[in-house]
């Protein structure tokens, strides 16, 4: 009888479903074997297990060893000598996070995480907003004009949107750890220009909490001299104002970020309350006071005069204003800063950066409009300048047509008001004043404490990586936040040396150099990244280009130059300096930093360059030795694994018997496939194979993958090369295709298909003249056309590390397999089913990977079809032994002379697997019938197992399917990571 068609249902969010193949009844030993444990082995052993989400996690993410894949000599050796099992989901924390168990119970002391809101999107909204938007954009309009007044504002926007940008791709491009700025640029640039930037970004974030506590301070002396209450003098106000505000702030800072986040929001919300109370006095008719001091409300012809600029006295030029804005806008990298205590750093960074980016450019934007739109640029202050119905006096200008003649101080330059001359012209126009040094309060303190939080957590990462001697003393952290309270006391110390000068002209010139620097680093970091074609570079934000990366990283260094060239000279001399002791001092860290990857790149040309970089998970390359013999045969072969190591990593065409070099790898450019070709002179197939895996490459351009074609008459042997693989510590990729690989029938026009692929030994081409060599180049395999919207199937039974999904992977990104949807097929049960498509919905996730289906196979377990199974033993029937119809001494002597045939025994104890790969071979052809391809996690030969058996095996996970069919197996050992470390 036919199998009933299984039922399914899905659960879909976004472009993932999880579908299960629901069955009528279970077997009785199911339930009984049912894991506890939520522990689940492979389809092809209880000891291979399948993939699990802590396998990829590091080793020192949690607070007990991790438990791990079994290696491949437990599964070839087929005894179980360690604990292969896993942990659940919930018990997998991230670097960083690390908990402390408190009392004899073992609670957990749970840090405080934020989330993108608060924990960004209203820091950065309260480091962009500061002293600048309250006292300085209303005189910057009557400068610049409106207009020009947006383009200065455009012009920030740009850069820091570009940054937002990078810093969106590189945070979502693995877990982000605490460090902000400094750790993502490190991580990804290395350590010689991460260590400098981690420095000097450290300091700038301290200089940055003392301009703001002293503009604090300078706005509170101006009231106290107002109102004849001065403590000493101008000078010594500040000094002493701002040292009571700092020692308060860093009071806050010590107690926690959570009343650190309280802080803050009490912040944001007296900030809206003042932004409330402006635009409503925009709306309040003027009265004559109001008037005298230019504020007269929304009229046309003030907006139409104040739209064009009005250059006045030495700092009346373009770029004057624009370095005057820009330190407004250079707090978006407050909430990267404390990355480390975000919830979700991937998504919070990205959204709440980019949204605060929107919102202040808004504010800025509508206050730079209304205030031109209300007040005129010059005004007396004087109500005795009111005009009477029938004046008969000299006036000219706007404000004469307004009621008001100010030509007297117009011509006279004595105008105290107005906007071109007052700087409190918010303040005028505010609907109740104070509550607008209110919001300058808020403004100055939220981003003078986000300052002073996010310089120790910057400067305690640096310390943490051990770049530079005598700093390990400030990475000590405490509580469950694991605060840097020893860097906040340096980060004090710093801010109270500068505001004790007192000057925020001695202090702010160098800030925005410093940032800029960084920008100009981070925007840098992207583009390279982007640039080295590493497989470890996968941001899950797509909205970045790597060339807009490389036009903020310049735009950002001419703008330190335009700004203040002294600083921008300081900036690069401290950063040489520190980038000089880190290249002589060469510490002994491994990011796997995007200059490794562009360090393989170059090695093509280059190699011996390469030889002292270490490897690292996430600049793993698939390289391949490929037996094809003569790759003119074998052009399928060579087309798809060039199809995924094209301009990405090493392949290696790899022939057993000598031939004429020169036209191989003449055939292979003619193909445009990057690849090299060895020949080997053997006296047999293994030794042959054996050698080549041996001696193939060049430091670490050195194959890690075996690949081959399926060889359809298996009976000779075979087994010996994917054994000689996993003994060298190689991953195993064999190829199957309907039609078989040889394409030597076609060469020489013989009626029979040679169904040899891979590893045969192929006679001599030398009677194949050049005109069949000409035939041979126009032959056209399916890997050389669009695939269309065909689906990749992968059928992840066993976790081998992650070069099964890595494969797929790196097939869509070429342009034939674009539009091909990836499906990942696991083994699961019927009531943990959702369990297990939400974990490995969170693995792919974890892997930036983009998955079409997830899709959980619960009938694995059930028993293959009767007609199947006997087709099976039918064809394994000619290399049976069998010993019933023999006496005991033949029956022994066939053992000795023919090791690979299966005796009754092994066929007994092995027959539950067969029937295993029976049934995974029907599920395969029921839901991959129209596959474009289709990935198989290839079963590792155990010792216990004959080679004819092992593989029957392969022939029948293999057979039936007209798609090529991929037997994949990496070495155990990770070639995924879903850290940024």
């Amino acid at each position: 009888f036919e199998e009933a068609p299984p039922h399914y249902s899905s659960y879909s969010t976004g472009s993932e479903t999880a579908v299960s193949m629901e069955t009528p009844t279970r077997r009785p030993s199911e339930v009984v074997n049912s894991r506890q444990d939520n522990r689940r082995p492979s389809i092809y052993s209880t000891m291979d297990a399948m993939p699990h989400l802590e396998f990829y996690a590091n080793a020192t993410a949690t607070g007990r060893i991790r438990r791990s894949r079994p290696s491949l000599e437990t599964l070839q050796s087929g005894s179980n000598t360690g604990d292969s099992g896993r942990g659940s989901v919930s018990a997998l924390q991230e670097s960083g996070n690390e908990s402390k168990e408190n009392g004899a119970g073992g609670k957990t002391a749970q840090p405080v995480r934020f989330g993108w809101v608060t924990g960004v999107m209203v820091r950065c909204m309260l480091n962009i907003w500061g002293v600048i938007l309250f006292l300085r954009l209303s005189w910057i309009t009557s400068q610049a004009g409106i207009l020009l007044t947006w383009l200065i504002i455009l012009m920030s926007v740009l850069v820091t949107s570009i940054t937002a940008l990078s810093v969106s791709a590189i945070s979502t491009n693995g877990r982000v750890s605490s460090g902000g700025a400094y750790f993502m640029i490190s991580r990804t640039l290395g350590p010689e220009l991460g260590g400098p930037i981690g420095v000097v970004f450290s300091f700038a974030n301290a200089l940055a909490c003392a301009l703001n506590t002293v503009g604090f301070s300078e706005t509170v002396r101006d009231l106290l001299i107002e109102y004849d209450s001065q403590i000493v003098d101008s000078i010594n106000d500040v000094r002493i104002i701002g040292s009571i505000t700092v020692t308060v702030l860093l009071l806050i800072s010590l107690a926690g970020m959570e009343w650190e986040s309280k802080t803050q929001i009490l912040f944001f919300l007296v900030l809206m309350v003042s932004f409330i109370n402006y635009f409503v006095g925009t709306l309040i008719p003027a009265t004559p006071q109001k008037q005298s001091i230019g504020v007269f409300g929304y009229r046309s012809e003030i907006f139409l005069e104040n739209l064009f600029p009005d250059w006045r006295g030495p700092e009346g030029d373009f770029f004057r204003m624009f370095a005057i804005f820009f330190p407004s806008a250079i707090g978006i990298l407050a909430g990267a800063n404390i990355s480390g205590d975000l919830k979700e750093p991937e998504i919070a960074i990205p959204r709440g950066t980019l949204m605060a980016i929107f919102w202040t450019t808004v504010s800025y934007l509508a206050i730079s409009s209304t205030v031109g739109a209300c007040v005129l640029r010059d005004a007396s202050g004087n109500m005795n300048d009111s005009l009477p119905l029938n004046f008969t006096e000299a006036c000219e200008g706007l404000s004469c047509g307004l009621g008001w003649n100010f030509t007297e101080c117009q011509q006279s330059g004595t105008c105290s008001f107005g906007l071109s001359n007052s700087f409190q012209v918010l303040i005028q126009v505010s609907g109740f004043g104070p509550l607008i040094y209110a919001g300058i309060f808020a403004a100055t303190l939220s981003s003078a404490l986000a300052f002073l939080v996010s310089a120790p957590k910057v400067f305690q990462c640096l310390c943490k990586d051990n770049i530079y001697p005598y700093i390990g003393f400030f990475a000590k952290g405490y509580g469950k936040n694991n605060e840097p309270l020893r860097a906040y006391l340096l980060c004090y110390i710093i801010a109270m040396c500068f505001i004790l000068i007192a000057e925020l002209n001695v202090i702010a010139p160098l800030i925005s150099n410093f940032f800029l620097c960084s920008y100009a680093l981070i925007n840098f970091s992207c583009f390279h990244a982007s640039n080295t074609n590493s497989p470890g570079w996968r941001p899950s934000f797509r909205y970045f280009s790597p060339w807009t990366g490389l036009f903020g990283a310049v735009i950002s260094v001419v703008l330190m130059f335009l700004l203040t060239w002294w600083a921008a000279l300081i900036a690069f001399g401290l950063i040489i300096f520190l980038f000089g002791y880190v290249v002589y001092k060469k510490p002994e860290v491994n990011w796997g930093s995007s200059v490794q990857a562009s360090t393989y790149n170059m090695a093509l040309s280059y190699s011996v360059s390469l030889a002292g970089v270490e490897d690292h998970v996430k600049n793993y390359r698939p390289q391949c030795l490929v037996l094809t013999g003569p790759p003119t045969l074998r052009p399928a072969l060579v087309d798809f694994v060039g199809s995924f190591t094209k301009n990405v990593s090493l392949m290696i065409c790899g022939d057993i018997l000598m031939r004429n070099s020169n036209e191989m790898i003449k055939w292979l450019n003619q193909r445009k496939v990057r690849s090299f070709y060895t020949s080997f002179k053997a006296s047999d197939l293994r030794e042959g194979a054996r050698h080549l895996l041996q001696a193939s490459g060049l430091g670490k351009m050195k194959p890690n993958i075996l690949v081959m074609g399926f060889k359809m008459n298996w009976q000779e042997i075979y087994l010996f090369g994917l054994s000689d693989a996993f003994d060298s510590n190689h991953g195993v990729c064999v190829l199957r295709m309907m039609d078989g690989l040889d394409i030597r029938d076609e060469l020489e026009t013989e009626g029979m298909l040679c169904s040899t692929v891979c590893v045969c030994l192929v006679p001599s081409l030398n009677n194949v003249d050049n005109r069949k060599n000409t035939v041979n180049d126009q032959i056209k395999t399916v890997f050389q056309s669009k695939q269309g919207k065909k689906t990749i199937d992968v059928y992840w039974i066993s976790d081998d590390g992650g070069l099964t999904l890595l494969v797929p992977y790196l097939l869509t990104r070429r342009k034939r397999w674009r539009r091909s949807k990836v499906r990942v097929f696991i083994i699961g049960e019927q009531q943990t089913m959702e369990n297990d498509r939400k974990e490995m919905k969170t693995l792919l996730q974890r892997f930036r990977l983009d998955v079409h289906d997830v899709i959980v196979m619960t009938d694995s377990e059930r028993p293959p079809l009767a007609k199947n199974m006997r087709r099976f033993e039918e064809m394994l029937a000619p290399f049976r032994l069998n010993e019933g119809q023999l006496d005991e001494r033949t029956a022994q002597q066939q053992r000795t002379e023919f090791p690979w045939k299966v005796t009754d025994k092994e066929m007994d104890a092995l027959r539950l697997k067969s029937e295993k790969k029976v049934r995974l071979n029907e599920i395969i052809r029921r839901n991959s019938k129209y596959a474009a391809l289709v990935l198989v996690s290839l079963p590792v030969p155990q010792a216990d197992c004959p080679s004819s058996l092992y593989m029957s095996w392969l022939d029948t996970l293999s057979c039936g399917l007209h798609c090529p069919v991929l037997l994949i197996r990496g070495n155990q050992q990770n070639v995924m990571t879903f850290y940024c470390q």
